[in-house]
Formats: C-alpha cells, sequence, structure tokens
C-alpha cells in the first residue's frame, strides 16, 4: 500500500513539475513579474483543479497573518500574478487553499476544510516560487520549484 501511494505522489509531482508550458500569453509576458505561482491538481481525476479560492498571506513582526493577495484558479489548475515582484519581499508566507468550497459541488465533504502551506521566502536572496499542490478530499501534497530570478 505505502509503495503504490509513493508512486500516485512520484507520478503527479512529475507531472506538476514538468508540465509543458501552457499558452498564458499574459505570463509570458510577465514571467519576470511572477514571483509566485500556484497550480492545483485534482488527484481524484487526474485533472486541474479549477476554482479554487487562494489566500496569499504574510506574517507581520507580531506573528500574525496579514492578507495580502487572494485569486482563484482558471481551468488549467493555476494562478498567475498573485503578488507583484516589488512586494513579494523576504518572510514567512502562508497560502491558503478553500479545499471544502472545492469539493461541496461535487457532493464530497473533506476531511480538511483548507490545505496551508508555509514556507520562508527569498531568504537566500530573490527567487520565483511555484508551488504545486496535489489535492484530494483526505490529504494534499505540495511541492515547491524555486528558481532564480530571470535576467
Amino acid at each position: 500500500m505505502a509503495t503504490s501511494s509513493f508512486f500516485v505522489v512520484l507520478a503527479a509531482t512529475a507531472f506538476l513539475c514538468n508540465a509543458a508550458p501552457l499558452d498564458h500569453k499574459s505570463h509570458g509576458e510577465t514571467d519576470s513579474k511572477c514571483p509566485l505561482m500556484v497550480k492545483v491538481l485534482d488527484a481524484v481525476t487526474g485533472i486541474p483543479a479549477g476554482k479554487v479560492a487562494i489566500k496569499i498571506h504574510r506574517q507581520a513582526q507580531d506573528k500574525s497573518w496579514q492578507l495580502i493577495a487572494s485569486s482563484v484558479t482558471d481551468d488549467t489548475g493555476e494562478v498567475h500574478d498573485l503578488i507583484p515582484e516589488a512586494d513579494f519581499t523576504k518572510g514567512m508566507y502562508k497560502v491558503e487553499l478553500d479545499t471544502k468550497s472545492y469539493w461541496k459541488p461535487m457532493g464530497v465533504s473533506p476531511f480538511h476544510e483548507v490545505a496551508e502551506v508555509v514556507f520562508q521566502a527569498n531568504n537566500a536572496g530573490h527567487r520565483h516560487y511555484t508551488l504545486a499542490v496535489l489535492l484530494s478530499p483526505f490529504s494534499y501534497t505540495t511541492t515547491a520549484v524555486v528558481s532564480k530570478v530571470h535576467e
């Protein structure tokens, strides 16, 4: 069982990380200004998860979370241009995906209402982040591709 689960996660991660570039004219034109991108794949159907509400928070000095951006994944399961380059400063970030609202129209009652990914950004110099999320009603898996800014 554990071996099967491992291979499913491995295959999904490979899919999310190595998918062919899509025709996002606006993203292609502003790639150097897109410091955070999120991709979501529905593990049940094996297709991109469109219409997943996403919120981005940054941790303040007092350790509280401040909402800085929100959006919804498109039909390709992606969200681009979540935060402007100048606003994506060094710090702790939280990406929150509204999983309950995603599964509800399908008649599924998920175990978790939200999936959260908390990470430190730009602590080793300015970088761009692609966060890939594999979503199912009872679990979620994430991976990140961190790259240097395009020159």
